[in-house]
């Protein structure tokens, strides 16, 4: 069976950066028509033309995943210039480092929730029938290893990441008996864009991980491309965070514990 994904049409949200940036100019290299979906039309109009230059082929749409109006006519836009997706990568999303009760309601709480969970969730709504209809296609979810590990401080991200994750395994569930395959990756710390929205405390610079646990994120794109060609239900990168998410799920006391000293040791609440 060829796992060649030549004149695939992969559609990736939160395209301008990161990630999605790096998936797809390596979804280019494999042959794949690439369309290059988030806010920033000025990106993702220098990516496009950066894959073109290099031999690839990329289309723009401008999506706000968090606007449900837009999700649909973006999605329409794909249908009517390439006629199907192949392949959805649902990458937009943040986050914001900080305790519960210092995170503004709206954009720190709310808009977490509309781009991480919900947005990924109705993009999805709205590519699905249509690969329902070609019996075949594959979902891809960014998700995090925060949606195995739930870390204090990352209340809201944790929240929605596990919601990813519960979305992608029940989706697998009822989409695979039609053709269509659903995978969630999970990574743990890289070096991107993202951590330059987590939010400037003096909790987020105490927090940070070694230098050297840090993945590139060309290292992650790798991972998803690989998924692409070789479907699985579920990735964690790097391998030793399926340790620690096995040991939390075996031992909580113990984690709990752990915890507990961190968060006495950084926060008296009033």
């Amino acid at each position: 069976m060829s796992n060649s994904l030549k004149d695939k049409v992969v559609l990736i949200t939160g395209a301008s950066s990161g990630f999605g940036a790096d998936a797809a100019k390596l979804f280019a290299k494999e042959g794949c028509i690439v369309v290059l979906a988030a806010r920033r039309v000025d990106w993702l109009t220098a990516l496009a033309e950066h894959i073109r230059a290099d031999g690839g082929q990329a289309f723009v749409v401008p999506l706000d995943v968090a606007e449900l109006s837009q999700i649909d006519e973006a999605v329409q836009t794909v249908l009517d210039n390439f006629g199907q997706v192949d392949i959805l990568f649902n990458n937009a999303g943040f986050g914001r480092l900080d305790w519960l009760e210092d995170l503004e309601p709206e954009r720190d709480i709310e808009t977490q929730i509309a781009v991480n969970l919900a947005g990924l969730i109705q993009v999805t709504r709205a590519v699905l029938p249509h690969m329902y209809r070609q019996r075949s296609g594959h979902i891809i979810n960014m998700s995090s290893v925060a949606g195995w590990i739930a870390a204090p401080l990352y209340t809201v991200y944790a929240a929605a990441k596990f919601g990813v994750r519960g979305f992608t395994d029940a989706l697998r569930r009822e989409a695979g008996p039609f053709g269509v395959k659903v995978s969630g990756i999970y990574p743990g710390p890289a070096v991107t864009e993202f951590s330059l929205h987590t939010g400037t405390t003096r909790i987020k610079r105490e927090l940070k991980p070694p230098s050297f646990l840090y993945m590139t994120s060309m290292q992650v794109a790798r991972r998803v491309v690989h998924l692409a060609k070789h479907p699985r239900r579920r990735l964690v990168i790097p391998w030793y965070y399926r340790i620690v998410a096995a040991f939390e799920n075996l031992f909580p006391g113990i984690v709990d514990w752990i915890v507990k000293i961190f968060v006495n040791r950084f926060h008296r609440p009033v």
